[in-house]
């Protein structure tokens, strides 16, 4: 495979470390006995409540597809139905505490380890960090808003 770039260390990791998280996602998945697009579903959640037509687009599915998730989620106690405050036609999806707790519990390991590696950093090296985590985080959207070719 051809590369627009000269491969240094830095991109190999941050190559490996793009790898990794699509890994942990399905090793998470596999754990929790989730599918990947539940355990999406559950990752929205987790920003907030939204309905279900948002969670469809956040998920890029279909509608009747949206449903299918939300179904077994629920029926998994992994969400809970509430009708919205300000239209009572509209109904909200909230993640429950025992779905968050389930899925932290596969995560708390990298978490914890995460952030005992952010208390080492120095002023200096966090924002030199945050800055090419940031310049990452823009070149990955670049990718992703980009319209789709034809």
């Amino acid at each position: 495979m051809n590369q627009p770039w000269h491969a240094t260390v830095t991109l190999e990791t941050l190559r490996s470390i793009l790898e990794a998280a699509v890994e942990i996602r399905q090793v998470v998945s596999r754990r929790t006995g989730l599918s990947p697009v539940e355990l999406a579903a559950l990752e929205q959640l987790s920003h907030g409540p939204v309905g279900p037509a948002a969670l469809a687009r956040r998920l890029d599915v279909t509608g009747a597809a949206a449903t299918g998730i939300v179904d077994r989620l629920s029926r998994r106690g992994h969400l809970d139905r509430v009708a919205d405050a300000t239209d009572r036609r509209r109904t909200q999806l909230h993640i429950t505490d025992s779905a968050q707790e389930e899925v932290q519990r596969h995560l708390r390991p990298m978490f914890a380890g995460l952030a005992r590696l952010d208390a080492e950093l120095g002023a200096d090296e966090r924002a030199a960090v945050e800055r090419y985590l940031e310049g990452v985080l823009a070149c990955l959207e670049d990718v992703i808003e980009a319209p789709e070719e034809d």
